[in-house]
């Protein structure tokens, strides 16, 4: 059995799960979520306990054992925590600025980048070179903090540009001075 796939899933209180042919929704005090799991999965509810079951031991039903319990999992905690991800900008005159909901960054370009969060997304600034993205999907989150990243990956000779909190960024050396040879 997978190690993961085995683990069940309980549902805290307050939290509404409904599973109708692998279509799974779940209601909590910071939103709701849905999404379809693979026909073959066998789902149960049973006692604020969800549990996920494979149909055989073939490799790709044992990939989907996991997968599926893990999906289910993050959907719970999705609403009644929430995920986060936190960046931060390096470099000098590198920043950020929240206007509305939207976030302004100064990144060095020849005008400034606007993005604007989707729904169901929150754009916090607690300082101008920290950025906080949080939401309910796990996944969307994950998402959209590596789109802000692309705007500006960091480089490996300074180190600048917009990286996920505690990222080791790879360093190169640079040119070393020119040498006589004889």
């Amino acid at each position: 059995m997978s190690r993961i796939g085995k683990m069940p899933i309980t549902v805290p209180a307050g939290v509404t799960v409904t599973i109708e042919d692998n279509f799974v929704t779940v209601k909590g005090p910071k939103g709701e979520l849905s999404r379809q799991i693979h026909k073959d999965m066998g789902l149960e509810l049973k006692d604020g306990v969800i549990t996920v079951t494979r149909p055989s031991d073939d490799k790709p039903h044992r990939g989907l054992h996991g997968l599926s319990r893990t999906l289910i999992h993050n959907m719970v905690v999705g609403v009644t925590d929430g995920f986060s991800k936190n960046l931060e900008i390096q470099g000098v005159g590198y920043r950020a600025a929240k206007q509305g909901n939207n976030i302004n960054f100064t990144l060095g370009f020849s005008h400034p980048v606007v993005m604007e969060p989707p729904a169901g997304i929150v754009f916090d600034v607690p300082a101008p070179n920290k950025i906080v993205v949080s939401g309910i999907s796990k996944e969307q989150v994950g998402a959209i903090a590596a789109e802000i990243r692309t705007l500006r990956p960091p480089e490996p000779y300074k180190g600048k540009g917009i990286r996920y909190e505690g990222e080791h960024v790879a360093r190169k050396v640079g040119k070393a001075g020119a040498k006589t040879s004889k």
